[in-house]
């Protein structure tokens, strides 16, 4: 298996959102015709951003394009499943671009190994987190009236090659998130590790847990 693990830092939303696509296509194309080719986990933050996936309603975007405009940050329609959700700085983004067939995963099985991974990475923290049914990502109190989301996950899946992934609400400005109905729940709250550890939580150190999760529970697959 080769895994090749990226930090692009922050980057713009378009150019990820680009250098995602070329390392996508390259790898379906390299699938297709037999050849050799690398699965990447790459780790980012990005700026004030909201996308918006395939199945998204527009009504969650509660601002106007001159609002949106006002406090800094951009709107994106993508190729993701799930609604509308937020991306900025202290949020840990991470792009699996995967072969599945290489790891034996269909995609809800994908889809529950990233959920694992960030509950892992919770767990290290002392915050017992988990899931929902019919809610993907992770939540803190998920079966009660206080139920709040610390990871939003949507995937893109084509020829069984993944690409978009997750975001973890790290260090994250939250106030961001009451402009929008995230991932279209208007009775949910959201949260990050430093509103729950009550301190600062260094980016680094959850990229190191995270990485060691996912190429973990991967390499268990092979």
């Amino acid at each position: 298996m080769r895994l090749e693990i990226s930090d692009w830092k922050t980057v713009p939303y378009a150019a990820a959102w680009d250098r995602q696509t070329e390392c996508f296509d390259t790898l379906v194309q390299a699938k297709q015709a037999g050849g050799e080719y690398v699965n990447h986990i790459v780790l980012c933050e990005h700026p004030h951003v909201y996308t918006l996936g395939r199945s998204g309603k527009e009504g969650n975007m509660l601002l106007s394009e001159e609002q949106l405009h006002k406090i800094g940050a951009s709107l994106y329609h993508i190729d993701r499943g799930g609604d509308i959700t937020y991306h900025g700085p202290g949020q840990l983004v991470c792009y699996p671009i995967l072969n599945l067939e290489e790891f034996s995963l269909g995609l809800k099985e994908y889809v529950h190994l990233l959920e694992e991974a960030v509950i892992r990475v919770c767990a290290s923290y002392g915050i017992t987190a988990g899931r929902v049914e019919k809610a993907t990502g992770v939540w803190l109190d998920g079966d009660s009236p206080r139920a709040r989301k610390i990871c939003a996950i949507g995937v893109r899946s084509s020829h069984y090659v993944t690409m978009h992934g997750l975001a973890l609400n790290v260090n994250t400005d939250l106030r961001y998130f009451s402009y929008i109905n995230p991932c279209g729940f208007i009775d949910k709250g959201v949260t990050s590790l430093q509103k729950e550890l009550g301190r600062e939580v260094p980016m680094d150190e959850v990229k190191e847990l995270l990485c060691r999760e996912l190429r973990g529970m991967l390499g268990d697959r092979q």
